[in-house]
């Protein structure tokens, strides 16, 4: 293991915010992830796990504890069954599974982060998310204290949710194991009306799986969620905020301020969620609630290419971000009704 004190965590985000960690452990095996977890653990010590830190908010003041960084590597194919150790690079997995042919994530393409933090968020694009494919999730349970796997119905996954995300001080993720399909080189059938657009192709339709990930790619890149150093908006955790899910008597009373706000003709986007239950576009909110691409004058504001990503645009502290998410959420509640909730996990700090 190697460790550092006093050591800056902000280069560690993709937002590149936050002050540093009293200790920064970086464990590059298992059993290194382990002895550090147990280690903070047995001596009462705070802990802070890290994978790629695309989904990370911390305070400007840093994290008093161990701040642990999962680095650890590990690719296998076994047919179509795929298994991730946490710290491999998610988007240089996926181009691994579309070079093999193997159909199944090639539409999360360019999401940045680690593969160890898919199943906790239950990361998901275009179509696609990691429930539909995850049949394993081996953790380190450090209530029970050893290490455990857990199959696809015992991860409880939801939209952007799941058992880890549930319980963020119990597991530590290990390594995730994916059932992928051999589709003759063709992708999944494409589910997503936008990427189904871009390919010319009809919903439920299969393509070239390189095609797929290109076209995924293409699109995110051009809204800034395809990291890029030289490029501001990709100074971001991607979506700062879910779609909302609500009941139909909460989407009525939504429609109803729409209509208010906008006119009696307006459409607000609906797309069924299960259990009676409707899911709208965090996206659109912003943007009728006066948020365009741009907003924002200071050195955090709303990215020039996507409305759902909060940018640094270079100078910006936590504080600066967390005062544009909070005038967004406010601005779309008085405007719509609809609370936002962000989805990166805060460390120090909270809307």
């Amino acid at each position: 293991m190697h460790v550092l004190h006093d050591a800056p965590l902000a280069p560690l985000t993709t937002f590149r915010l936050g002050g540093p960690a009293t200790r920064l452990v970086t464990a590059t095996t298992d059993a290194e992830v382990v002895e550090a977890v147990r280690e903070a653990d047995a001596s009462g010590t705070p802990l802070l796990v890290i994978g790629g830190g695309s989904n990370l908010v911390i305070a400007d003041e840093g994290f008093a504890g161990t701040a642990l960084r999962i680095a650890t590597e590990g690719f296998e194919l076994r047919g179509t069954e795929l298994e991730l150790a946490a710290g491999e690079v998610w988007t240089d997995a996926v181009a691994r599974t579309v070079e093999a042919g193997l159909a199944g994530v090639e539409c999360l393409a360019g999401i940045p982060g680690s593969a160890g933090a898919t199943p906790i968020q239950n990361v998901g694009a275009y179509g696609q998310e990691v429930a539909s494919t995850i049949t394993e999730v081996i953790a380190y349970d450090r209530v029970a204290g050893e290490t455990v796997t857990l199959d696809n119905a015992a991860c409880a996954f939801s939209y952007r949710h799941s058992r880890f995300k549930a319980d963020p001080a119990r597991y530590v993720v290990l390594r995730v194991r994916f059932a992928l399909e051999d589709a003759d080189g063709m992708s999944a059938p494409v589910r997503y009306a936008e990427v189904a657009r871009a390919l010319g192709a009809e919903a439920g339709e299969r393509v070239a799986l390189a095609t797929a990930r290109e076209t995924v790619l293409k699109l995110r890149s051009g809204k800034g969620m395809v990291l890029d150093p030289e490029d501001h908006d990709t100074w971001s955790a991607g979506s700062f905020f879910t779609n909302p899910i609500l009941t139909e008597a909460g989407y009525a009373d939504f429609l109803s301020r729409v209509h208010d706000r906008l006119g009696p003709d307006t459409e607000a986007p609906a797309y069924p969620a299960g259990d009676g239950h409707i899911k709208t576009s965090a996206a659109w909110l912003i943007d009728k609630a006066g948020f365009t691409k741009g907003y924002g004058t200071g050195p955090a504001r709303i990215s020039t290419k996507h409305t759902l990503a909060l940018t640094n645009r270079g100078s910006a502290t936590t504080a600066d971000l967390l005062a544009l998410a909070r005038e967004v959420v406010a601005g779309v509640h008085d405007a719509f009704g609809v609370v936002l909730v962000n989805e990166p996990v805060t460390v120090g700090v909270s809307l």
